[in-house]
């Protein structure tokens, strides 16, 4: 079964990160500019909550409050769920898909210390689906039909 640690050895460990006394407009423009949907909420190196297109439409806009003076550590999601790089892809997805996350940052642990090393997201284990998918379609179709 694959590991996280392996995933990431081919995924990379690009992972952005925010500081909780950031604006949610500051955070806005920042995954606007990286095309992402989530953050990594950082306060002295600890992980302190996820801050996601999701708390932008549900505790931002929703709650009507101003993106520009609002901080993100008012409105992010804490605690953090996380996995270890040993862990399975497998048991990621079921803990993503049973605690309805969509992005699952993942830490090394040393004692009690934790270090975030990247993250993974329901995108990326799609994209891992479709491509193990394409290489077993791919091996079928050369069974049958002989190599090229």
């Amino acid at each position: 079964m694959l590991t996280v640690g392996e995933f990431l050895q081919r995924k990379g460990h690009e992972i952005a990160t925010i500081s909780p006394d950031a604006t949610v407009l500051e955070a806005a423009g920042v995954m606007n500019d990286k095309h992402i949907g989530a953050l990594t909420v950082l306060e002295n190196d600890a992980i302190a909550g996820m801050f996601t297109e999701r708390d932008v439409l549900n505790r931002v806009v929703a709650a009507q409050l101003d993106p520009a003076t609002t901080k993100v550590r008012d409105v992010m999601t804490s605690p953090v769920v996380t996995c270890t790089n040993d862990s399975t892809v497998g048991a990621c997805a079921a803990a993503m898909s049973e605690k309805k996350i969509r992005h699952l940052p993942v830490v090394s642990r040393e004692g009690d210390t934790e270090k975030l090393i990247g993250i993974i997201s329901t995108g990326d284990l799609m994209a891992l689906d479709v491509s193990r998918k394409q290489a077993q379609i791919d091996h079928l179709h050369e069974y049958l039909h002989g190599r090229p």
